[in-house]
């Protein structure tokens, strides 16, 4: 029996776009999922053919809905589920740039700072 339509918790779930069920719901609650520029509730259907847009951690996709599953299965799987557009490829591809031009500033926990380290930080604080 083929599936016409699934939950879109349940396909953001099965497509691997999040970990847990329980994100993808609270997902589509903060309103990080669309159709038709309108947001989706965890519990709207999707069928094939729709185009739905999805901002995560990984970046913001635009996917057409390709197939329906319900149960999560391997990373191949998943990626027959749906086909990102070309356009947003692009986009993502060029935050992923941005983000590599970025200074990185990593912030080490030594525990209490030194009397060298205060005595460095009182001399900036002075100039």
């Amino acid at each position: 029996m083929a599936l016409e339509r699934v939950r879109v918790d349940k396909w953001l779930w099965a497509a691997r776009f999040y970990k847990t069920r329980a994100l993808a719901v609270k997902s589509c609650e903060l309103g990080r999922v669309e159709m038709s520029g309108q947001t989706m509730k965890p519990s709207r259907e999707v069928k094939a053919g729709d185009r739905l847009r999805i901002r995560t951690e990984g970046g913001d996709f635009e996917v057409d809905v390709l197939a329906l599953s319900e149960m999560r299965g391997p990373a191949a799987v998943a990626q027959a589920l749906y086909r990102e557009t070309e356009e947003s490829r692009a986009r993502r591809a060029v935050v992923a740039e941005q983000r590599k031009l970025e200074p990185r500033v990593e912030m080490t926990e030594r525990g209490r700072p030194t009397k060298k380290d205060r005595r460095d930080l009182a001399r900036l604080r002075s100039r």
